[in-house]
């Protein structure tokens, strides 16, 4: 009966995948920093990974979510990065004018 116990263990990942996207299901957290301080940027990301280890970190070990975790994390960093960079932007046109 294998072919039952690999149905059992895809129906298992499965629900606790499920179980994992509705803990993130809205507003996963408010980040707030300074873009021209790059210790206060990296705090910022610290703390967007932190926030995806709180509700998800539980199920890092299932087949579908751990990979979508890391997805998560690179998402933020890249989000953390490119919003300080725009701020940046911003600033330099302002002060140029």
């Amino acid at each position: 009966m294998t072919f039952m116990k690999g149905l059992d263990d895809l129906q298992r990942t499965l629900a606790e995948a499920q179980k994992a996207l509705e803990t993130v299901n809205g507003e996963l957290g408010t980040l707030s920093f300074n873009p021209e301080d790059p210790e206060s940027v990296e705090a910022a990301i610290a703390e967007s990974e932190r926030l995806v280890d709180e509700r998800l970190g539980k199920y890092a070990n299932n087949s579908i979510v751990g990979p979508l975790i890391v997805q998560m994390k690179d998402s933020f960093r890249t989000a953390v990065i490119e919003k300080a960079a725009e701020a940046r932007l911003k600033g330099e046109a302002s002060d140029g004018e």
